[in-house]
């Protein structure tokens, strides 16, 4: 049986077939350290575990529900915009919850790509934007994005282009994997941009409350909703990666388009998850707070960990990763060729001879392959025993 040509040029997820690599090492030695992944290992807060156990407990809540999410969870979602990021959304027409944010990016693209179509996709940027583009039948069309533009686009390079397939834009602010973080004048220049070509602003913002004083959505923009669909996750900012609970926010019209997709997909979200998920989204400040400080103290350590390989890094970026440039070191980096450039030769190393797992960069796009990402998604323990094992191995 042949696959489907729509899988033509899509391989395996990286980090699933990393995950099965480091598996397997794990058997023959000393176990790897994963700082790889930015799957929180903190839990939600406590009152959300407890509406979790009342509600399953419960005998009438383990059927269908709706396709669109329950009234309680879509205005709990309209609260928490309004707060934090001081967007009003009616939470009946502008407002789709989603199982995990990532199954809206393909939403999206099935719902508005055709055969030849084409999306713009940032370099270095979330591999699953162009995987979805593909899927959709649509051909992704990256725009760089560099350090030196504090990795924000560069419009007149963009529009070197020819942009009139172009029907999607997807950005990307707090940045991943860089940590670049958004301002007013970025999201400003983004909505001019798309209005200018007429282009659907694909915003996907899980990092917002993630090591970043001031949480901002691009909804916050006058007229912004007339171009753009905001995706965000509970997955970053609630710990609760594994619990699969996302929104979509924009105009009432958008949200019925990919409804008409999403409904023929699933049957919607487990009752007492969407409870669950609209208490998470009624804690306060309190709560983003202690998060961030655990973080925080982790990122000290990760940057003793960069400044042991003597890698250079901004001490200005936000979200759940450290980004760093690799020097071109022979000593540090050998001098084989691989895949995703001087990041993915130094990653390579360390798994092999530290048994410490860190993303190369390069799986980003080909901007990245001179870095590196390390997840702060570990205890602190762990992150001084990958200084340890590294200092053992370089100085």
């Amino acid at each position: 049986m042949q696959t489907a040509h729509r899988l033509e040029g899509i391989g395996e997820y990286y980090f699933s077939q990393k995950l099965r690599e480091i598996e397997q090492m794990n058997q023959s030695g000393d176990p790897v350290i994963s700082l790889g992944i930015g799957s929180p290992d903190l839990p939600p807060h406590p009152e959300v575990i407890r509406v979790l156990q009342e509600e399953s407990a419960r005998s009438n809540v383990h059927g269908y529900q709706s396709y669109k999410g329950i009234p309680v969870l879509r205005q709990a979602m309209a609260d928490w915009y309004q707060h934090w990021y001081q967007v009003l959304l009616n939470p009946d027409t502008e407002i789709l919850p989603l199982i995990g944010s990532k199954e809206g990016i393909l939403h999206i693209c099935m719902t508005y790509l055709n055969n030849g179509d084409q999306a713009l996709i940032p370099d270095p940027g979330y591999p699953t934007y162009s995987s979805a583009v593909r899927l959709a039948g649509g051909i992704p069309v990256t725009y760089a994005l560099k350090e030196e533009n504090n990795w924000k686009p560069d419009w007149k390079e963009i529009e070197k282009q020819d942009l009139r397939k172009v029907k999607l834009f997807f950005v990307n602010y707090p940045h991943m994997p860089t940590g670049q973080l958004p301002d007013h004048k970025l999201f400003e220049e983004i909505v001019a941009f798309a209005k200018k070509h007429a282009l659907l602003i694909i915003h996907d913002n899980p990092y917002s409350f993630i090591l970043n004083d001031h949480p901002a959505s691009i909804l916050s923009i006058p007229d912004a909703k007339s171009c753009t669909l905001e995706l965000n996750s509970l997955s970053k900012s609630q710990n609760m990666a594994g619990w699969r609970v996302g929104m979509l926010c924009g105009a009432a019209s958008c949200i019925q388009d990919v409804l008409r997709f999403k409904s023929n997909m699933d049957s919607g979200m487990f009752l007492p998850v969407q409870l669950a998920a609209a208490k998470a989204l009624s804690l306060g400040k309190e709560w983003y707070d202690s998060v961030n400080e655990i973080y925080r103290q982790r990122r000290i350590l990760v940057y003793e960990l960069l400044n042991k390989l003597k890698l250079g890094y901004s001490l200005s970026q936000g979200g759940l990763f450290v980004w760093a440039r690799v020097p071109g070191n022979e000593s540090l980096v050998g001098d084989d060729k691989a895949p995703y450039g001087a990041g993915g030769l130094l990653s390579d190393r360390i798994l092999k001879d530290a048994r410490v797992f860190i993303t190369p960069g390069g799986i980003f796009g080909a901007q990245g392959n001179d870095y590196i990402r390390i997840s702060l998604c570990a205890p602190e323990e762990k992150i001084k025993q990958c200084i340890q094992r590294i200092h053992s191995l370089f100085c």
